[in-house]
């Protein structure tokens, strides 16, 4: 019978959640859901020297807008857990202790002073192959001393003892086969001195303790491969080692190297999902969410970051994401961030969303500016009218303004050249023949209607209308805005604008 597929994104809570590690959760996500298995959160919090307050909630947040909710996590439960490796801590030693005595790791009890004198003394040090036999550990210490050393708590590391001459090989879903030698990969830390796990092996023994069939991890983590497969066979697991997925980088516009958030501080777009505030600095990182994107959008733009359906299609849902993912459609070659091209994912997301699915998202923008608005409909239907100019959420603050309020200054050097007392009698006639009920349509055929008895074409008095309504050159449809304003506000205007362009 085969196997349910589980997967599981697992971060460490040490700050702000990168774009990369947004896209591999959702390449996780849609796997799972692609075969109707488990999305699992494992927070990786064994280096305690790196935690940030906050950190973890600020993940489950970030994973929750963008609608990728765990089926497992800490918050959620399973049968799994604990899912913060922390509260796993008992679970490590024992399989550091088996590598030992099975002759697959060694203790190694070198102080950090000794450490540093190493690297000193030889250029790029690596304790590995080369360098074992003239350092203090298990394999160059007599037994006895091993054994005083371990009973007086002397401080030490467990270290794996990585094979000469040996080929470690996979198959990588993405990459296909891909070899290693053992000669170049030095002999990583698998349990710290302060007894807690390095990522080495407590990632092994989570993905097996929680029946893990699928690892999508960004291909930064290639090197390390080598470890963790031979960390699988030597602790007896070989038969049960999930298949591994190592995803194309981020890159930088320029494609020089995988995009930072310095990247992102630096060109002037944001590379974090949410805000991200620093509890030990205070500095605030601007995230997607908060300048404006759509969830949907974000998501989408990930998505196309490595991966394509086959097709020229660019828009998608989620759902339709799920049903179109493949590994077979990954990339093997890094993926080049672009701005412009992420805006613009957004600015279709905006234009094809109705407005009853934008309100809450907008009145949210508006909530986080300061004003509250309680209108609904009225919303709703100012939506409508300016969605096709907003690239961001946070645009339709600016686009909608005359909505909301009257327009405190003219354009009036685009109206006073030519503006004369008959055109004045026009707007007064035209304000006693509007009424509410008429849409915009019926609006502009008085105005035409009128235009004619006043011998002036239609066009000589849209600008001037217009300006009246919105105190500028913009907007959408003239009549629109009229509907939307309502008769009273619209004459109003109409009044106050014909005051001032006398």
């Amino acid at each position: 019978m085969e196997k349910k597929v589980r997967v599981r994104f697992a971060p460490s809570p040490t700050g702000g959640l990168h774009l990369g590690g947004v896209r591999t959760a959702l390449f996780n996500y849609l796997f799972a859901k692609k075969h109707n298995g488990s999305f699992i959160l494992r927070v990786e919090d064994t280096d305690q020297t790196r935690f940030v307050a906050g950190a973890e909630e600020y993940i489950a947040a970030c994973l929750e807008w963008c609608g990728m909710s765990p089926d497992e996590s800490p918050d959620v439960g399973g049968n799994y857990g604990p899912y913060r490796q922390s509260e796993r801590k008992a679970s490590y030693r024992q399989y550091a202790e088996q590598l030992v005595n099975d002759g697959y790791a060694y203790y190694a009890f070198d102080t950090p002073e000794e450490l540093e004198a190493k690297r000193k003394e030889i250029p790029n040090f690596t304790y590995g192959l080369s360098t074992r036999e003239g350092m203090r550990n298990s394999l160059t210490l007599a037994e006895a001393e091993v054994a005083a050393l371990l009973a007086a708590d002397a401080p030490h590391v467990i270290r794996i003892k990585m094979p000469e001459d040996e080929l470690v090989s996979f198959t990588d879903l993405i990459r296909g086969h891909v070899s290693f030698d053992t000669n170049l990969v030095d002999d990583k830390v698998l349990l710290k001195a302060d007894g807690m796990p390095t990522y080495h092996l407590a990632v092994v023994a989570d993905d097996r303790a929680m029946e893990i069939t699928h690892i999508f991890r960004g291909e930064e983590w290639l090197p390390s491969a080598p470890i963790h497969i031979l960390l699988w066979r030597y602790l007896g697991w070989a038969d049960e080692m999930p298949q591994w997925v190592h995803l194309p980088l981020i890159l930088k516009p320029d494609g020089n190297g995988k995009l930072s958030k310095r990247d992102g501080d630096r060109l002037g777009f944001p590379v974090y999902a949410q805000n991200w505030t620093d509890p030990k600095t205070g500095d605030l990182t601007t995230g997607f969410r908060e300048l404006g994107f759509m969830p949907e959008a974000f998501v989408n733009l990930l998505a196309m970051l490595g991966w394509n359906d086959g097709t020229d299609k660019e828009l998608f849902s989620m759902a339709e994401l799920i049903e179109k993912f493949s590994v077979e459609r990954i990339s093997k070659a890094g993926a080049k961030f672009d701005f412009e091209k992420a805006k613009w994912y957004n600015h279709e997301w905006v234009k094809n969303t109705p407005a009853t699915a934008l309100l809450p998202m907008v009145k949210a923008t508006f909530a986080a500016e300061g004003t509250d608005l309680s209108d609904d409909a009225y919303l709703e239907q100012v939506i409508d009218l300016i969605k096709d100019r907003c690239t961001l959420l946070t645009d339709f603050i600016p686009q909608s303004s005359y909505f909301f309020n009257a327009p405190s200054e003219y354009d009036l050097p685009a109206v006073k050249p030519k503006w004369t007392a008959e055109k004045a009698a026009f707007f007064e006639a035209y304000s006693m023949v509007i009424a509410d009920g008429l849409n915009a349509a019926e609006l502009e055929e008085k105005f035409k209607e009128l235009a004619a008895v006043h011998n002036f074409k239609p066009g000589e008095l849209m600008l001037p209308f217009r300006i009246m309504l919105v105190g500028g050159k913009f907007g959408p449809g003239v009549f629109d805005i009229a509907v939307a304003l309502k008769t009273t506000e619209t004459v109003k205007r109409i009044s106050r604008a014909v005051e001032a362009f006398a």
